[in-house]
Order: C-alpha cells, then structure tokens, then sequence
C-alpha cells in the first residue's frame, strides 16, 4: 500500500546531530535501509521535516520505517494512504455517488 510518509524531527536532537557531525550519515543510514520511493525535505510546522513515499506490504512494516527515526532522531511520525490517479479511477466514485445519495 502506497503512503505518504511524514517526519517532524525536534530541533534540539537534529541540532545536537548536526554538531556533533552525524546529521547526514545518519539520515543516509535510515533513508539506504528503507529505500523510499520519493523523499523530500522540508520545514513542517516549524521543524525540521520530511516526506517520503512509501510502500508497504503488510501494516507490520510500519515499525520497520518509523523506529529508525524515532530512536535516531527523537522524530515523530505520521502515515498516510494515498492513491495515484489510476488508483482512484479504481475506486468506483459512480457507484459509491449513487448508493449513497
């Protein structure tokens, strides 16, 4: 299953990281073992952040993908579902419209 993949990293942690010089062989380290689709850095919500795209076959991978940042970086992380536009073509909007209006 296809999921938008979001890391808000606390400032004083990734700062620490940054100093100490292990910011970016750690953040390589994560990214090389879960192997995102997409990722993509960004300010969220006033922190350091990022978004990845993800695949997941079984929701038992979740904890493959979000422990490396929480126990690296303090980070939190959200999961989210999403469709391409082939995907929602799929989705039976017609149907769905008729038997629920």
């Amino acid at each position: 299953m296809r999921m938008l993949f979001q890391v808000k990293i606390p400032h004083e942690t990734f700062n620490a990281a940054v100093r100490d010089g292990t910011a970016g062989k750690r953040m390589q380290r994560i990214l090389d073992e879960l192997k995102p689709e997409a990722v993509y850095f960004t300010e969220y919500e006033g922190r350091r952040g990022a978004m990845m795209i993800i695949n997941l076959k079984d929701p038992s991978e979740v904890p493959r993908f979000a422990e490396p940042w929480f126990l690296q970086f303090n980070a939190d992380c959200e999961f989210h579902i999403v469709m391409s536009p082939e995907d929602l073509a799929k989705a039976g909007l017609e149907a769905l419209g008729k038997k629920w209006s």
